[in-house]
């Protein structure tokens, strides 16, 4: 699994001209699922996604979760994120999740991060979507497999 984590003061996703997730200040979060993926991974980087602390406390420091800031969530499914670039020009996207596991794996995400956070909007699975937003900083984290090593 990966996430791309981006700190933003705005952010939205349109599909076919249409806005279907749009948050103020919070995170905008870019999803891949990989192949051996589980639920149990899932709620392992849900859990640390909440409870990062990389927004900033009274005193410019870095002390402060999504909570804390009553932050918002904006989730995008990302399968690139699998990009396997290392032969040739053109990216391989084989260590991806098969597009039924990832779609359940993606909407596993969303419904546990609406039980933890007020505010959740989100992309659409599969579509060609524009991703716009103000990166605040910019401050942008990567969770990957390497994550809890």
């Amino acid at each position: 699994m990966k996430f791309v984590i981006q700190r933003v003061t705005e952010a939205s996703v349109t599909v076919a001209k249409k806005i279907t997730g749009q948050i103020g200040k919070g995170l905008l979060v870019l999803i891949g699922v990989g192949e051996s993926d589980t639920e149990e991974i899932a709620d392992k980087y849900v859990r640390k996604l909440l409870n990062l602390r990389i927004f900033e406390d009274e005193n410019g420091k870095t002390n402060l979760s999504l909570r804390d800031v009553n932050g918002e969530l904006l989730l995008v499914s990302q399968f690139t994120l699998y990009a396997n670039c290392r032969k040739g020009n053109r990216p391989s996207f084989i260590e991806a999740g098969a597009p039924e596991k990832a779609e359940a794996l993606y909407n596993y995400i969303i419904a546990e991060c609406q039980k933890q956070a007020p505010v959740v909007q989100t992309g659409v699975f599969g579509a060609e979507m524009e991703v716009s937003l103000i990166n605040d900083g910019p401050f942008t984290v990567l969770f990957d497999e390497h994550l809890f090593d």
